[in-house]
């Protein structure tokens, strides 16, 4: 089973450097505070909807980040 969401340290494990991944997390979270979730306007939340992600990415992560 996959994960629904991610962080910037499951995108680290996929080999992006720190700031790549917390720029794609701040990314994921701009637009979904832009779809109607204000709920990501807070800056301690960062865990975002894998499929943003996937959509910024322009790829699937292919169930590279496993559950914890």
């Amino acid at each position: 089973m996959d994960k629904s969401f991610v962080c910037y340290q499951d995108l680290m494990a996929l080999g992006f450097k720190q700031h790549t991944a917390r720029d794609i997390i701040r990314q994921a979270k701009q637009r979904m505070v832009q779809k109607g979730y204000p709920l990501y306007l807070n800056r301690n939340l960062g865990r975002v909807p894998r499929s943003i992600v996937e959509s910024i990415l322009g790829s699937p992560m292919n169930g590279a980040v496993e559950n914890e």
